[in-house]
């Protein structure tokens, strides 16, 4: 287990710094006019899926902004209700279970001049899980707003356990660095691009304690078949129960590039995202968002996304163990059954509309928004499982003060 560490001190530093920035010549220029802005956000949304899970989530939000002192802060919280009866529960002999998350986040941010800085922290705590995460962002206008950069870190530090059981009894502890840079660029009066990369360290225990991994015999393995049922992999599969391995560190590298053009009476957002890590896996994510004004208080889009991915070096759809003759059962060194690391595609076709009812000065002032999307995950090479079918549902409402 990795031992617990400090949150970082990058608030601090990032308001120090912002503080300073003035009389050290590094900001200039007039403060914008006073004024305070408060924002409320709500949201209801629902998924389901072919595999038997179903998620309940509402969230509220609030955000304050000065836009004469620089300053803003805000918070959020929510709570997931997910509820499961999937094939991997059915595999290990557990009857369908529900579970209750509960998140919360804080953030405050101080941006006088041209340099701005912002803190953030959370929590998220499930009856056998815990996440802290405490980090910051630097953002620095030049070029009168037209080019912005952005330099973001992250602390992540993740409990997982079992339930029932203590974290001093039983825990698997892992800790996450994240670097993140974003360029904004303003390329004329109606397009934005902003180019990002994403650095993220892990080190810990990252496998789940309830997943369980199958072995074959290595005369058996070669004709385990993609998809094949629970019931099927149980009368060839050697006894007992293996529990899932994973390396004990990963490094995550990604890069994308968002495209922003806004035209008369739409707006056409496209995105891209090649992501690699250490654990051998490639993917790309492509989405699609074209935003129509079909009057000044009703907005419509359709909305598309494609995720490709290969699986890890390490996925295997049959892995291959042994029986010795002491009864001792030799294992992979590594092995998992985490179907989201094998290789896949995912389709996600949706939309959302929004309904704009505040003062006829300010439309969005107040406004209501419905998304719904459904989801088609393939898998090529996995167990019980070929495909997924899924759906999401969102209600949002939003004021602004």
């Amino acid at each position: 287990m990795q031992p617990r560490r400090p949150l970082p001190l990058v608030g601090l530093i990032c308001f120090a710094v912002c503080a300073l920035a003035p009389a050290l010549g590094w900001a200039g220029g007039d403060p914008a006019p006073r004024g305070m802005t408060t924002e409320l956000h709500g949201e209801v949304a629902g998924y389901t899926d072919s595999d038997s899970v179903t998620v309940f989530t509402p969230s509220v939000g609030v955000g304050f902004r000065d836009t004469g002192t620089g300053w803003s802060a805000g918070g959020s919280y929510l709570v997931d209700v997910v509820s499961a009866a999937s094939v991997d529960i059915v595999s290990t002999a557990t009857e369908r279970w529900t579970e209750v998350r509960h998140a919360g986040a804080l953030h405050a941010g101080y941006k006088p001049y041209e340099l701005g800085a912002t803190a953030s922290g959370s929590v998220s705590r499930e009856p056998d899980y815990l996440s802290l995460t405490g980090g910051g962002r630097f953002d620095w206008d030049l070029a009168q707003k037209t080019v912005t950069p952005a330099l973001g870190y992250a602390f992540t530090h993740d409990v997982a356990g079992r339930t029932g059981t203590p974290f001093s009894v039983y825990s698997l502890e892992t800790d996450r660095h994240a670097l993140n840079t974003d360029l904004a660029l303003v390329l004329d009066r109606s397009t934005v691009l902003n180019l990002g990369a994403d650095l993220v360290f892990e080190v810990g225990n990252q496998e789940k304690p309830y997943r369980y991994v199958p072995l074959f015999a290595e005369d058996v393995a070669p004709r385990v078949k993609p998809g094949t049922s629970v019931e099927a992999v149980n009368l060839v599969r050697l006894p007992g129960r293996t529990a899932e391995r994973l390396p004990t560190t990963r490094q995550r590298y990604a890069v994308s590039a968002r495209l922003a053009q806004r035209h008369a009476h739409d707006t056409l957002v496209a995105k891209q995202r090649f992501y690699t890590d250490s654990w051998g896996l490639k993917a790309t994510t492509s989405d699609l968002r074209w935003v129509f004004d079909l009057t000044r208080q009703l907005q419509l889009w359709p909305a598309i996304r494609i995720h490709l991915q290969s699986g890890v070096s390490f996925w295997k759809l049959a892995y291959v163990g042994s029986v010795a003759t002491d009864g001792t059962l030799g294992v992979p060194r590594y092995r998992t059954g985490d179907r989201e690391l094998s290789p896949l595609g995912e389709g996600t076709l949706g939309g959302g509309v929004r309904l704009n009812l505040g003062s006829p000065s300010d439309p969005s002032a107040f406004g209501i928004t419905f998304l719904a999307d459904g989801m088609l995950t393939r898998y090529s090479n996995a167990l019980f499982v070929k495909q997924r079918l899924g759906a999401f549902t969102a209600a949002q409402l939003e004021l602004k003060l």
